[in-house]
């Protein structure tokens, strides 16, 4: 199976996706449309696609931002499997009509809630990595699969086919490690209070790939 990423910032890659992928005996192909002029893969060379997270919005008028949802409504209506990631699983609602507007900041590692048995063996609670201050709503055809103690939106599964997370399963010690020393500065304003220093303090939870791989499973059964 081809695995099309779209990665839209250098420090947020596709951690354990990636290992993920290569156990599964797939292969991946990694496109970066914020900087190489919106170059984007096509809907016939894509068995799965996974949308990973950024400092842009939905709401931005670039064009790649734009012809990324085109890319996204084609593949929906083809029932691909689809994974997004904060800014990916915003692009992925705001394709299926519903609004992308501001919410409370939450940066650092907080937990998270099951609110859905749609997918079998998930923990009731989970720690993970936030780093975002917008929201999705969530989409009619899906149902809510994650809460925070601060947002209720924080997850949704759609069609056994498509699952949009807020938060972050996906890095791993290094990734995180690179996330912070890039962007330490968006800490600042967070409402769960973490410093950079704490963030990178803490473990990251071995359960985490564990779901990650279990989330990526569903969607492809």
């Amino acid at each position: 199976m081809r695995i099309n990423i779209l990665q839209h910032t250098p420090n947020e890659g596709p951690g354990s996706i990636k290992e993920w992928s290569i156990s599964r005996g797939h292969e991946i192909y990694v496109y970066h449309p914020y900087q190489f002029n919106g170059v984007l893969p096509t809907a016939n060379e894509t068995d799965m696609l996974i949308i990973l997270g950024g400092p842009m919005s939905p709401n931005d008028s670039d064009e790649w931002i734009l012809n990324e949802r085109k890319l996204i409504k084609e593949l929906l209506d083809h029932n691909t499997p689809m994974f997004g990631a904060c800014f990916g699983a915003q692009q992925i609602a705001k394709t299926l009509g519903c609004s992308v507007g501001k919410a409370l900041k939450e940066v650092g590692w907080a937990p998270v809630y099951l609110k859905s048995d749609a997918i079998e063996g998930l923990p009731q609670k989970l720690v993970a990595l936030h780093w975002h201050e917008e929201m999705f709503e969530i989409p009619d055809q899906a149902e809510l699969l994650f809460s925070s103690d601060l947002l209720e939106n924080q997850g949704f599964v759609m069609n056994h086919r498509v699952i949009g997370l807020q938060f972050h399963f996906e890095p791993q010690a290094d990734d995180v490690r690179e996330i912070v020393v890039n962007d330490a500065q968006y800490t600042e304003g967070s409402l769960l209070k973490k410093s950079p220093k704490e963030i990178l303090n803490h473990s990251v939870p071995e359960e985490n790939k564990e779901v990650m791989f279990k989330l990526l499973d569903y969607i492809t059964k």
